[in-house]
């Protein structure tokens, strides 16, 4: 073999030899599995039980696998699981803070792992988050403040909303208000009771209902609640003075039982946020994020630290008139489910 031949020969080997290692490290890349680290604040509320759900179904189509933790609304619980998630490998955290607040040192170890955070469901306050994903929550409460001063334009009214960890309840009352308060001032309401209630309990919600309803000898017309859960159990003090039905009753998420009510005549309306859009579209921009691709933003919101970039979907009311083609027909839930007797 001549010297020109030779050189040639080793020539082609080097260039053979660095498209395996080139081809190798690909194949590398391209068999990594995508993991996603998912922290909900609990699973004693149907909603975040369907929110968990389909995070997984989502993940799963799209070949990624999904380590979740459940914080048991424990905001220092919350805190370690993510710890673990973040020191056990993950690519992208997804996060449904039970403490708004308390959340923030969550996103600032995650940064300085290098992984990227997605607020999930409530905008986690004071840290940098890299997206939020959920539905506008102060439209959320327009919709149910605009509902209950058009059915109940006068009389006694109860307030109640989520408890101070929740930014979201702060939202959802801001915008009821904006309805209710002009009312208010005006004197054709008069509001009798206005408590939060805690960690959203239905049976907190009971009790400050039981004592709105004493304190007033049961003369209550108009009820904001601004979730099923607390609608529930507000009908439930209603009921027991035979009074469900008789009052407006709001409420939000759409749990069957809610569905049921409304049905029934005993809750007036509920905000429906399909938790399913809300699950795929923080799945989707899971899988932007890590490949450097766009995400759709519709407004920026401030969380006190800086403006974070925000993908909020669309909420809708539902009564007894519409639930039938929002609800069933969505496939939200069953007719058979919703009409139960």
């Amino acid at each position: 073999m001549s010297l020109d031949r030779f050189k040639y020969y080793k020539f082609l080997m080097f260039l053979a030899a660095l498209s395996c290692i080139y081809g190798g490290i690909a194949y590398c890349q391209e068999a990594k599995k995508i993991i996603i680290g998912v922290s909900l604040p609990t699973q004693r509320e149907e909603r975040w039980v369907r929110d968990a759900r389909q995070i997984k179904e989502e993940a799963k189509k799209r070949g990624f696998e999904i380590k979740m933790q459940i914080s048991d609304n424990d905001a220092m619980k919350q805190i370690a699981q993510c710890e673990n998630l973040i020191a056990g490998g993950i690519d992208i955290l997804i996060l449904a803070p039970h403490d708004v607040t308390g959340a923030a040192p969550i996103v600032e170890n995650a940064h300085r792992a290098g992984i990227k955070v997605i607020s999930y469901g409530r905008l986690v306050m004071n840290a940098d988050c890299d997206l939020y994903v959920s539905f506008d929550n102060e439209k959320v409460g327009e919709i149910q403040g605009e509902f209950i001063t058009r059915m109940s334009p006068e009389g006694n009214y109860v307030i109640l909303s989520g408890p101070p960890t929740d930014g979201n309840a702060a939202m959802f009352k801001t915008g009821a208000m904006k309805y209710i308060k002009p009312l208010s001032d005006r004197g054709d309401i008069k509001i009798v009771m206005d408590q939060t209630v805690k960690d959203w309990q239905p049976s907190e919600a009971m009790k400050i209902v039981e004592n709105a309803l004493t304190a007033n000898d049961n003369k209550i017309d108009a009820i904001l609640a601004p979730n099923d859960g607390t609608a529930g159990g507000a009908i439930q003090a209603l009921a027991a003075q035979g009074m469900d039905g008789k009052v407006v009753v709001t409420g939000q998420d759409a749990e069957l039982s809610a569905a049921q009510r409304i049905v029934a005549g005993t809750q007036s309306m509920l905000v429906f946020n399909d938790t399913r859009k809300q699950a795929i579209a923080a799945v989707d921009a899971a899988e932007k994020i890590l490949f450097s691709k766009e995400v759709e933003i519709t407004k920026k919101i401030n969380n006190n630290k800086s403006d974070i970039p925000s993908l909020l979907l669309t909420s809708v009311a539902v009564d007894k008139t519409n639930i039938d083609n929002i609800i069933i027909d969505s496939g939200y839930l069953s007719k058979e489910e919703v009409y139960k007797k």
